[in-house]
């Protein structure tokens, strides 16, 4: 029986030994190596098992395995290092006259760029920069932006429930709530983040970016939010960029307006991007709802104010000239590249 032992150890290293004369690279020789010297390779396998022969064999068993596996070992790194000695190495030198290879650079999503700009101009005209939770209750999202629990206005939200009191967030505007409740005026903010809503097509997705600001303080008119929005588009596109308020409603700004800007594409010429009007649609605004103050805590007379909203997604499609925003989330790398 010891000797049928002898006998197949045998058999395993002449087997190995045979696999090696074959071997061409440096990559089967790893192979082989694994395959009888790794955790599960054959003669690993083998000593583990020693202890299920029975007891007089075990130790000629035990000795015979690891000289083999010793022998194998060494045979199997002579062979890996001969495979990369100098002489071996004459027919595979470099070609430095090859051209290098250029390797695949990430950058910043459009997205993620035409949000940190923006962050950066409202930073640069004195703004804080505030992000709150994408699950919010009623009471944050709806409620205490004059929203009541009958107002028609939810419907225009198209709201995700998460259940009679939660929602997945349909703006940025609850932690204008959230922070007002924190602290006293002058509030200077501005909350960028992901948003969502129940829409679907060439210019809507369930899940999209918006930057809404606030700003209250004493003495605060419907001039500062024109100056304001104006100072911004100058530098997001440039100073030939014209803004024009039409009066509007939002149930937590009275008097509100949406504010369109002169087409980037046609310079009010009239063209397909803005249905040949010469104007595109940005943003909604307005003055802070006496409402709001009273949920905060915040002195109405004392106090007055200005909120707007913009959406991420519609910048960078005026910004970049891109006519279907769902291309923003195919991870096309064609299209990403160019940014």
């Amino acid at each position: 029986m010891v000797r049928d032992v002898e006998n197949n150890l045998d058999q395993i290293h002449q087997q190995a030994l045979n696999e090696l004369e074959g071997a061409e690279s440096s990559r089967e020789i790893e192979d082989i190596s694994i395959r009888y010297l790794g955790r599960k390779g054959i003669l690993t396998q083998f000593l583990r098992n020693i202890s299920k022969l029975p007891a007089e064999q075990r130790p000629a068993a035990g000795k015979k395995a690891n000289e083999i596996k010793n022998v194998l070992d060494k045979t199997l790194k002579a062979a890996a290092e001969k495979l990369v000695s100098p002489d071996n190495a004459k027919d595979t030198k470099i070609d430095v006259s090859l051209p290098g290879r250029v390797f695949a650079r990430g950058t910043l999503h459009p997205i993620t760029q035409v949000n940190q700009e923006m962050c950066d101009i409202f930073s640069s005209l004195g703004f804080d920069i505030g992000e709150g939770p994408e699950v919010e209750s009623d009471w944050y999202n709806f409620e205490a932006l004059n929203f009541p629990k009958d107002h028609p206005a939810r419907d225009m939200q198209d709201t995700f429930f998460v259940s009679d009191d939660i929602v997945l967030r349909t703006h940025t505007s609850p932690f204008q709530i959230r922070t007002m409740e924190k602290r006293p005026p002058p509030v200077r903010i501005i909350t960028p983040g992901k948003v969502y809503r129940c829409d679907s097509d060439l210019t809507h997705t369930p899940m999209f970016h918006q930057v809404e600001g606030l700003l209250v303080d004493e003495n605060i008119s419907f001039s500062d939010l024109k100056g304001i929005l104006t100072a911004f588009f100058h530098q997001m596109f440039d100073e030939q960029t014209s803004l024009r308020f039409r009066p509007s409603f939002f149930p937590f700004t009275e008097p509100s307006a949406e504010v369109d800007i002169l087409c980037v594409m046609c310079r009010g010429q009239g063209c397909r991007v803005c249905s040949h009007t010469g104007w595109l649609e940005i943003l909604g605004s307005g003055m802070v709802h006496p409402a709001l103050y009273e949920n905060v805590g915040y002195d109405a007379d004392r106090y007055t104010g200005f909120a707007f909203g913009m959406g991420v997604e519609r910048i960078a499609m005026l910004k970049y000239g891109i006519d279907d925003i769902r291309r923003f989330f195919e991870n096309d790398m064609r299209f990403l590249s160019q940014f």
